[in-house]
């Protein structure tokens, strides 16, 4: 879930787009060894992951475009009421699209792969924070 709204940064900073099909092809490849997914569950898996992922990209652009207009220095009372607001309506968003894929997800695998499939997305963003961080050092040198 995090890891969408961090790739979409990544991305945002100068990345091109062979770039963003390589990290989901790497994406696809740990995923399906890590949930030791089948063929079948495979298919059936990653279009409905795919359109989670869709949506949930969507929702943080949204959130990003409400945030973007504010001068965070200098804001007032009724501006800060109103991005506290939003941003407590954001995560209620992200909970309810949480639930709703997770539930059609649980429908093609078995509870215990819909529940691992939380750790394994948590483990490739850590993965892939590292990789940059790895990256970053060596262009800086």
């Amino acid at each position: 879930m995090i890891f969408v709204f961090f790739i979409g940064t990544i991305l945002s900073y100068g990345q091109n787009k062979g770039h963003w099909e390589k990290i989901k092809s790497l994406k696809v490849a740990f995923f399906t060894e890590k949930l030791s997914l089948s063929s079948k569950e495979a298919k059936d898996f990653w279009p409905i992951y795919d359109t989670y992922e869709n949506e949930l990209h969507k929702l943080y652009e949204n959130q990003k475009t409400k945030r973007s207009k504010y001068d965070y220095d200098n804001l007032s009372e009724a501006d800060s009421k109103y991005l506290l607001e939003t941003y407590l309506d954001f995560e209620k968003e992200k909970i309810d699209l949480s639930k709703k894929y997770y539930a059609k997800i649980s429908k093609v695998l078995t509870y215990g792969k819909t529940y691992k499939l939380i750790r394994v997305e948590e483990d490739f963003r850590r993965r892939l924070i590292r990789q940059y961080r790895h990256r970053g050092r060596k262009t800086k040198k």
